[in-house]
């Protein structure tokens, strides 16, 4: 492992970035918005276990493999946007369904958890920046004089992981209750389901037109 003061650079850096505002933030909010606080914890937990799928991935040397291919990761690519866009719409497409007197205060989420932290998990795993994101940053403070390089990986990328689902569950909560507050106003909760479902439409076309890292 990296000396304490590497580690504890790595872990502030690390605490900087799962903080500062990116599509896996916003995917969250959205979801929150438009399910609740229990299918925003869901998905943030599912976008967790989605993060460690490349962190393993990246231990084991199979996301630079993907990420070498231009066509492996097109493909990659085009397949988490397409289940975004899906996911989006389906959202949009609910909200639009329902009348405003048939959302009441209390209404369950439109997903379920169940669901949501499934969805989490794809749309995270299915998309190739995220890979691109750990090959990037944490082989910087990986310690090759330690030995065990892979495993040392392995352990930075689950912190940062967990840094990033801390960060997760806090816009869960915080979008949640922008959405309780408006339980009142059953034509407002639509409007946010429909704001939600537009959000990760626009998540998934970014990720669509996103370039492969230059080697």
């Amino acid at each position: 492992m990296p000396d304490p003061t590497s580690l504890a650079i790595f872990v502030a850096a690390a605490f900087v970035l799962a903080v500062t505002p990116g599509p896996g933030l916003f995917y969250v909010a959205a979801r929150s918005l438009a399910g609740g606080r229990a299918e925003g914890v869901a998905s943030s937990l599912g976008t967790g276990l989605g993060g460690m799928v490349h962190v393993l991935a990246g231990g084991l040397g199979i996301s630079a493999l993907v990420l070498a291919s231009a066509e492996l990761f097109t493909a990659l690519k085009l397949m988490g946007a397409a289940y975004l866009v899906w996911i989006g719409y389906r959202t949009l497409r609910a909200a639009r369904q329902c009348a405003p007197t048939q959302v009441p205060a209390g209404v369950a989420p439109p997903s379920g958890p169940g669901r949501a932290f499934r969805e989490g998990v794809l749309v995270e795993a299915l998309n190739p920046k995220t890979a691109a994101f750990f090959l990037a940053f944490v082989p910087q403070f990986v310690d090759p004089a330690a030995g065990r390089v892979a495993l040392q990986f392995v352990i930075l990328g689950a912190v940062s992981v967990a840094l990033n689902t801390l960060a997760d569950l806090a816009v869960a909560v915080a979008a949640s209750r922008l959405r309780s507050g408006a339980a009142s106003r059953p034509s407002l909760i639509r409007r946010l389901r429909e704001a939600s479902g537009a959000a990760m439409i626009a998540l998934g076309l970014g990720l669509a037109l996103a370039r492969r890292p230059a080697a």
